[in-house]
């Protein structure tokens, strides 16, 4: 029985070992974090294209997919912007597959599944009255997500455990769980909120992201203002797992203030005035 368990406990080492690695570069705001990535990147899209899909079906059969073409155009506009931006933290990622559409419905919400499928909903564009700045804010957040595959990291984590699991059931014989790669990879990366760590990460990318592509990286302090003045008792769930509104607010304004020369730079190459570096009340 011992041996056996020395058995397992190799095997989940030799796991994590050989999938430790970071997902992007580390771009101007630094990021440096080994990640635990033992699940293929082509599984996650595999599956995100899957589930994308069954996205836009449904709101297409209700009528929400793209109904406003002048909103649909505003944030592909935005899109083309950033993404080439993305060269940054990872050379492959402007060569993506890169799908943008609008949901119409009352939400909150944002996001950008593995390989590049965003979903923007109209609620965050109508209610919170974003500018394109704002709005560039939100979406190199979700794009950071993708980036850094944090629904890969925590799919992998997910499998390893599952693993360790069925390693003790078959020592105990204590029934386990069953390991299905395919359910757990979808769930990870569509169902269960982000971790602190995750949100901070992809804010950073996406303040960086921004100012790169010319947008104040200001307006990230702005939104998450917007946020939190309209969420009131409920949070959104943009806001649900991310670190507090102080901490937030400090960590957003001193990184705005240092990729603030990026975006100075942006404007030049795109022959726009850039806006004053000042920060939101």
């Amino acid at each position: 029985m011992f041996i056996f368990r020395l058995l397992i406990i190799s095997l989940i080492l030799a796991f994590g070992l050989q999938g430790c690695a970071s997902s992007t570069q580390s771009g101007a705001v630094g990021i440096q974090r080994s990640q635990l990535l033992i699940v293929s990147e082509k599984e996650m899209e595999k599956s995100a294209d899957k589930a994308y899909q069954q996205v836009l079906d449904k709101a297409k059969k209700a009528g929400k997919l793209n109904p406003d073409p002048k909103m649909t155009a505003r944030v592909r506009a935005i899109a083309k912007r950033l993404i080439p931006q993305t060269a940054v933290f990872r050379k492959d990622a402007p060569n993506w597959d890169w799908e943008i559409n609008v949901i119409d419905s009352p939400e909150l919400n944002a996001w950008c599944m593995p390989g590049g499928k965003i979903v923007v909903y109209s609620g965050i564009i109508q209610k919170l009255k974003l500018t394109d700045a704002e709005l560039a804010a939100i979406m190199g957040h979700e794009i950071g997500h993708a980036l850094r595959e944090h629904g890969r990291e925590r799919a992998s984590e997910a499998i390893l455990q599952q693993f360790g699991l069925q390693a003790l059931a078959l020592g105990t014989g204590v029934k386990g769980p069953y390991l299905d790669l395919a359910s757990t990879v979808a769930q990870v990366t569509f169902t269960l909120p982000f971790s602190r760590l995750h949100e901070t990460e992809a804010d950073h990318i996406g303040v960086e992201l921004a100012a790169r592509a010319g947008y104040n990286p200001f307006a990230a302090v702005k939104v998450w203002q917007k946020m939190i003045k309209i969420s009131k008792n409920a949070p959104p769930e943009l806001l649900s797992t991310h670190p507090s509104s102080k901490r937030r607010m400090k960590d957003l304004k001193k990184y705005a203030q240092k990729l603030y020369p990026l975006y100075v730079e942006a404007c030049k190459k795109l022959g726009i005035q850039p806006q004053p570096p000042k920060v939101p009340d």
